[in-house]
């Protein structure tokens, strides 16, 4: 890769524990800036056990998010978002980023199959080889979105979901 690019990764697992495991490692891949894992039930229901938002201040999305992924169950994305929206989490400029992540992480639990685990990282690549690596490592698929590309995807869903 020359020079940088802005990417969101994502590595898709089939164990879980692995997953968390990766997510460690994750967190001081060169330009990381947001780190979560998203897992799946057996019943459906997502949860968000561990994330990251490099300098935010705190090592979570905020507890309001993690309750409402814990019980999309698929029903309308909407009531999510708003419910992401309303985290007050920080300062203004930390809650805002928060919640633009609250929303792409709503936005990519359907990627997420029962049993099933996704490391998603949001980062600044120099090179691709320590992602490639991470991924390697740990069996993990990886798909490489830029970020502009997933920000109109998270964008695109809070207009439907504001429509609704």
């Amino acid at each position: 890769m020359s020079d940088h690019h802005h990417n969101v990764l994502l590595l898709g697992f089939d164990d879980q524990a692995r997953c968390r495991r990766a997510y460690e490692e994750a967190m001081h891949l060169p330009g990381a800036r947001q780190v979560a894992v998203l897992e799946r039930d057996a019943e459906g229901i997502v949860d968000v056990p561990e994330s990251h938002i490099r300098g935010a201040g705190v090592p979570t999305v905020g507890s309001g998010l993690v309750g409402g992924l814990v019980g999309l169950l698929g029903g309308p994305i909407g009531v999510l978002l708003g419910f992401a929206a309303g985290a007050a989490i920080g300062n203004a400029a930390e809650q805002t980023e928060i919640t633009d992540g609250g929303a792409g992480l709503i936005v990519l639990s359907s990627r997420v199959d029962s049993g099933k685990a996704l490391l998603v990282v949001d980062l600044v690549e120099h090179e691709s080889g320590p992602a490639d690596e991470l991924a390697a490592k740990y069996g993990a698929a990886l798909e490489r979105i830029p970020a502009e590309r997933f920000a109109e995807q998270v964008q695109a869903a809070k207009e439907k979901a504001a429509q609704g």
